[in-house]
């Protein structure tokens, strides 16, 4: 049992509070994000819609690059990894076959 505890303490335990962190308020880029991507899908197709989903995307690689960088725990490092993932993969499947 203890070694479950411990796994879960360095997963998500904060290194800069000491405190089980999971969730934490909205930074800029997730309000952001969240604003595009809202707008986004009430827009019909265009190139306004276009450019409100540029933004979206470039809120979230700023958001991800910035839990890698700078998470509090190794649970938020590796969201930002997740969500830097996602992207690339959403990428490499919307290039043009060669």
């Amino acid at each position: 049992m203890s070694r479950n505890k411990d796994r879960m303490n360095w997963m998500f335990r904060s290194r800069e509070t000491g405190r089980i962190t999971i969730g934490q308020s909205a930074n800029l880029e997730q309000k952001i994000f969240s604003g595009a991507t809202l707008v986004g899908v009430l827009l019909p197709p265009s190139k306004v819609r276009t450019g409100v989903g540029v933004v979206a995307v470039l809120a979230l690689l700023v958001w991800g690059a910035d839990e890698i960088a700078r998470g509090v725990n190794p649970f938020r490092r590796i969201l930002g990894a997740v969500a830097l993932g996602g992207l690339v993969v959403l990428a490499l499947r919307r290039s043009p076959p060669r």
